[in-house]
């Protein structure tokens, strides 16, 4: 999903490291996301910026597809490296997932900007990526979202495969 037309890529995402971890042949499933929950991360990637925001999708997995129903915010406690690095609050995540826990729905995925970077995932994302989960990144670049694509891990654990994004409800 393109928003703008400008797009940074620091020399880093065209390093061995950044080309390694996507799986340029594979396509893993679909994200089924409302329109107004790609809007809210967004306008909350824009409102972080210069830092990175994060925070959780709210929804149900069938198969490869994921069903998105809500987001919500979660604090980023990477203070040291906040510009490109983003430590999600375990302590937020506790409580977002005791307050899902018989609503049917669950935490299926945590999304992230990538503030003046494309929104391809890094190194350190895969770091700590969980398989099964959905990881959308926004690019931000000037303080306006640019990009928003969505990733997810292989099975192996070893490296990222894009997601499609299907908006405005779900599929």
């Amino acid at each position: 999903m393109i928003l703008t037309s400008a797009m940074y890529e620091p020399e880093r995402f065209r390093s061995q490291a950044y080309q390694e971890i996507i799986d340029q042949s594979a396509v893993s499933g679909h994200l089924n996301i409302k329109q107004d929950c790609l809007e809210r991360m967004r306008k909350e990637a824009e409102a972080g910026y210069p830092l990175e925001v994060c925070g959780l999708l709210i929804g149900t997995v069938t198969g490869q597809d994921w069903q998105i129903s809500d987001i919500r915010p979660v604090a980023n406690l990477n203070r040291e490296r906040a510009a490109d690095r983003f430590a999600l609050d375990p302590a937020g995540y506790q409580a977002i997932d005791r307050e899902l826990r018989g609503t049917g729905s669950e935490i299926v995925g945590v999304y992230h900007s990538h503030p003046d970077c494309p929104a391809r995932p890094s190194p350190t994302d895969l770091e700590s990526a969980w398989e099964g989960f959905a990881y959308p990144i926004i690019s931000v670049c000037d303080g306006k979202a640019a990009e928003i694509l969505c990733w997810s891990v292989n099975s192996e654990g070893d490296r990222f495969c894009a997601v499609n994004i299907n908006h405005g409800g779900h599929s």
